[in-house]
């Protein structure tokens, strides 16, 4: 479930970029608190472009997923398995040229 501003290609680019990242930001038994969203704003902020590894069961897992897009409005670039890939694109210190 991508975001509908970005294009397939940048998608693609995103994808390709993220797979050599390690996760940045563990989500654990306790879910989403005040310092996992704090960490992830500023993680998004900083690098654009963030893996989310989620220790939960599926059910679980994909209600996190859905709160963490919603509260970060980032965009979904890829999920697999425990692993969230999350796009947010900083407008004052852009990371990444996203193919158009």
């Amino acid at each position: 479930m991508t975001h509908k501003s970005l294009s397939k290609a940048a998608v693609k680019y995103l994808k390709g970029v993220s797979h050599g990242l390690n996760p940045y930001v563990t989500i654990a038994d306790k879910g989403i608190t005040d310092n996992i969203m704090t960490e992830l704003e500023t993680t998004l902020d900083h690098h654009e472009l963030v893996k989310i590894k989620i220790r939960a069961d599926r059910e679980q897992r994909t209600v996190i997923i859905d709160e963490l897009i919603k509260r970060t409005k980032a965009t979904e670039i890829q999920r697999i398995g425990q692993t969230l890939t999350l796009y947010r694109a900083n407008p004052k210190n852009p990371v990444y040229e996203l193919p158009r």
